[in-house]
């Protein structure tokens, strides 16, 4: 490093201008073999750089693909408005799926429907492999072979979260009344016949309660592709 120049400043500069979340070792990779700061000093500059944002409108914030800058949740409504274009809405039935998916994985189809008491459309399911925040990881093993989903790294990135276990818990889930509205469940205009926007509430407090979040870039998150990383909750 140049004289007049620090490891945190480094750090912070590309954060900012690579648009995805970058872990460790590609924080590492910036530097020469000659120069590259050990792992512990990476994380000390990290950590500096979390508490150089605290309080503000943006934060540096660690998800399960690595460290990115991002607006805070809180300041979302504001910044959104800044995209004449809105983004995709989702109906509630594909968010309760999700959330079914994200506590029950790694679960099929058939059990999913079965716990919503409906069937779970075609257009929920490619809608959800195709935003890469679900994925096959097997089959059941019975009559049929069905297929197993569970939840991407991407799903991580996108609603902010290291781990399956920062999801809310249950206990957490049962007043969620003040997150309605954060989340935009309308069924869009190609939703799939078949989607219904009253279900169990259990399910729909679920889903209420996965609110993304808005990186300082771009409108929607970015994601890593490697989902290697994917582990089951509980």
């Amino acid at each position: 490093m140049s004289e007049g120049t620090s490891l945190k400043h480094i750090l912070e500069a590309a954060l900012l201008a690579a648009g995805r979340p970058l872990d460790v070792d590609a924080l590492a990779a910036l530097f020469d073999e000659s120069g590259a700061p050990d792992r512990a000093a990476l994380g000390s500059a990290l950590d500096e750089l979390v508490a150089d944002y605290a309080g503000r409108g943006i934060e540096v914030r660690e998800v399960a693909s690595g460290w990115r800058i991002q607006v805070r949740a809180s300041y979302s409504p504001w910044v959104s408005r800044l995209w004449e274009e809105k983004p995709g809405r989702y109906s509630r039935a594909l968010m309760e799926t999700l959330a079914i998916i994200a506590y029950r994985q790694p679960i099929t189809r058939g059990e999913i429907e079965d716990i919503r008491g409906v069937a779970v459309s075609t257009h929920i399911v490619k809608t959800l492999l195709e935003r890469e925040w679900v994925r096959v990881v097997g089959q059941r093993d019975v009559p049929g072979r069905p297929s197993l989903y569970a939840t991407t790294r991407q799903f991580l990135d996108y609603f902010g979260l290291r781990s399956l276990d920062e999801l809310p818990t249950l206990a957490e889930l049962k007043d969620m009344d003040s997150l309605d509205g954060e989340l935009a469940l309308e069924p869009p205009a190609e939703a799939a016949e078949g989607e219904s926007a009253d279900a169990e509430a259990t399910e729909a407090e679920s889903a209420d309660a996965l609110a993304p979040v808005t990186e300082a870039s771009q409108a929607a998150p970015g994601a890593a592709a490697d989902d290697d990383a994917d582990a089951r909750h509980g």
